[in-house]
């Protein structure tokens, strides 16, 4: 097989990988600090692509320009979910919160059915169409601006977590809640925080998705499968792994479906993600 159609398919895992990255990054920190595992994750992010239509059909606005207001709208969504929903949910054994997340998922996918219909929707002629072309390579605009995004979204969030107040508090919650609590860490606030930075990254994935990728109900299933799958490679409640894990599930994805069949490019994923949960279910990096 030529060594250029293989190494195309690996630019593209590459970038593709980064966007499961940050998915999987929201997914892993809201269970490593909350201990909650949130199966309405991918509606979340079906969600914010359809915000982001929404502003391009409606109001002119091109996805890059409307990403801090979509980010902006989810952070509010994702303090208000938990203020008046999953906080009642805590304590509770975690067959409860996934019920009650997987309730969630359902609500907000069928409701997006009854809005939206079935129907594929697509944003055309956006800042990003077209490619970039380097010899016999070429990458999409629109993912490779998704892949420095997120890399820009994902070194904030490092950044925020290691040396700001509130991110060492988080790390703290994370490590022993009962601990940060008693050294006078408000860990209400800081499960509020990081439900809300939980959305904010799959709004960012969501928005950036958008440019690409159709926007249909639903669209969120395949991410967040992908999304846990990830997490599953790096290990629940480890930030870092979460990241690995999204680049190597989008390198895998892009590499099977090149190299064996496009068709079969998720099984691949999956039976990573099932060897995973036989063999290392803490993942490569966890602590759970």
């Amino acid at each position: 097989m030529d060594s250029a159609y293989v190494l195309q398919a690996l630019i593209n895992g590459i970038m593709i990988g980064g966007v499961y990255a940050l998915i999987a990054v929201g997914l892993s920190i809201v269970w490593g600090v909350m201990g909650i595992v949130n199966f309405a994750h991918g509606d979340w992010l079906m969600l914010s692509a359809y915000f982001s239509w929404i502003f391009y059909m409606y109001a002119g606005l091109d996805p890059l320009i409307s990403l801090p207001l979509v980010v902006a709208i989810f952070i509010l969504f994702g303090f208000a979910n938990y203020k008046f929903i999953m906080k009642r949910f805590i304590d509770a054994p975690i067959v409860i919160s996934i019920v009650a997340t997987f309730s969630i998922s359902l609500i907000m996918r069928f409701g997006a059915f009854i809005i939206f219909k079935p129907d594929y929707r697509l944003i055309k002629d956006h800042v990003l169409e077209g490619v970039y072309r380097f010899g016999e390579f070429q990458v999409s605009r629109a993912k490779f601006a998704t892949f420095l995004i997120m890399i820009a979204a994902l070194l904030l969030l490092f950044s925020f977590l290691k040396y700001t107040k509130t991110g060492k508090a988080i790390r703290a919650t994370a490590q022993d809640r009962d601990v940060a609590k008693s050294l006078g860490v408000n860990v209400d606030r800081i499960f509020l925080i990081t439900w809300g930075i939980g959305l904010a990254c799959v709004a960012v994935a969501g928005t950036m998705i958008s440019t690409f990728f159709y926007v249909f109900p639903m669209m969120g299933i395949s991410f967040l499968l992908l999304a846990f799958a990830s997490v599953a490679l790096g290990g629940f409640g480890s930030v870092h792994g979460a990241v690995f894990g999204g680049i190597v599930i989008g390198i895998v994805q892009q590499l099977g479906g090149a190299l064996v069949y496009p068709a079969f490019k998720d099984v691949f994923v999956f039976v990573i993600f099932i060897l995973m949960l036989m063999f290392k279910p803490k993942g490569l990096f966890g602590k759970y």
